[in-house]
């Protein structure tokens, strides 16, 4: 057994055994060098009630190369993209140490769901709204806990299906706004796109005047 398997199967072991950090590590084939991994959203966040899994690829030079992970639940967070599941951390990164474990990451990861850092992101788009409206950013935050990671909604629980089709929600946006250009005969779709993309959000809509929506939905 190479020392990498056995450093491997050490810490899948030592993780099962560790009850009180609800982190878990599961096999998602027959090879143990491609993981699944889990955690509770943190306390007192958008995230709390939420179950988020990773997905990790130990590489041949672990531990002195770091793994790979990335989120395989929809996670609305600065860090993390909203489209792939990728990490902005500087410990998959150039700060990787193998005095690191998975499970010590899998926390590192927990932690970053608590502090965001809107200056370095991951998503532009939901940094933006992070950074000019946060009340509206953690509604969405919550939304998204509630939809993809089995969360309590911001307005309690309600029927997933419904609440999956509900674009305007997912996106951050407020549906009054996207009703009014709706209203000019512009499909809710591309509505939701412009609004999204230029961040037409919060007090933040005020500085973006209706012509220049309006230029955008007519591209």
């Amino acid at each position: 057994m190479d020392a990498r398997l056995r450093r491997v199967n050490k810490e899948i072991a030592d993780c099962k055994n560790d009850k009180a950090s609800n982190i878990k590590i599961d096999l998602v084939d027959s090879s143990p060098f491609h993981l699944k991994g889990s955690f509770p959203g943190p306390k007192d966040t958008p995230y709390e009630g939420g179950v988020f899994e990773v997905d990790i690829v130990v590489p041949e030079s672990y531990p002195f190369q770091a793994v790979k992970m990335k989120f395989i639940t929809k996670v609305y967070h600065p860090n993390i993209s909203s489209a792939s599941g990728a990490i902005c951390l500087d410990i998959l990164k150039d700060a990787w140490s193998p005095v690191l474990t998975l499970k010590s990451t899998l926390i590192s990861l927990q932690s970053l769901l608590c502090s965001p850092e809107p200056n370095d992101p991951q998503d532009a788009e939901v940094a933006k709204h992070y950074m000019t409206s946060k009340k509206s950013f953690e509604e969405t935050a919550r939304y998204w806990t509630h939809i993809y990671a089995g969360g309590l909604g911001s307005k309690g629980k309600v029927d997933t299906k419904e609440a999956a089709k509900d674009e305007i929600a997912i996106a951050g946006l407020e549906q009054t706004h996207v009703t009014q250009f709706e209203g000019l005969g512009f499909e809710r779709s591309k509505v939701i796109d412009v609004l999204r993309r230029m961040n037409y959000r919060g007090s933040n809509a005020a500085n973006i005047s209706d012509e220049r929506i309006i230029d955008e939905l007519l591209k």
